[in-house]
């Protein structure tokens, strides 16, 4: 795999490591009412959900890390195109139901990445 292709990958898997800890850890913080512009009531409301959600943003950063260590081989390039279409049909899910935001924060990187995979191959 390129560097490229490593870079872009990486920075999707960071990403949702950070998603993971906003929504785990900092969803009734202040960064996190900031970010998801929400009350302290809301925040507390959701904070379960808004923690399964993080914990499936870790299990996508999990697989694309998973793949970038196996990614000499078609297994490891099968874990990133599985793991990456994932990220991009959430993103685009996200983006429909929630904010249109999420198409370029989530979606865009997941697809960049993919297209780079794809262009570069095993």
């Amino acid at each position: 795999m390129g560097i490229l292709t490593m870079i872009l990958v990486a920075l999707v898997a960071a990403e949702h490591l950070y998603f993971l800890i906003l929504e785990m850890f900092l969803w009734h913080r202040p960064l996190g009412l900031k970010t998801f512009k929400m009350t302290r009531e809301m925040a507390e409301s959701t904070r379960a959900l808004a923690a399964n959600q993080g914990l499936y943003n870790g299990f996508l950063a999990a697989g694309l890390l998973y793949g970038m260590v196996t990614c000499d081989g078609p297994l490891g390039f099968a874990f990133l195109i599985f793991f990456l279409i994932c990220v991009i049909i959430a993103g685009l899910f996200g983006a429909a139901t929630i904010s249109r935001r999420i198409l370029y924060v989530q979606a865009l990187p997941g697809a960049l990445a993919l297209a780079a995979l794809l262009l570069r191959g095993i």
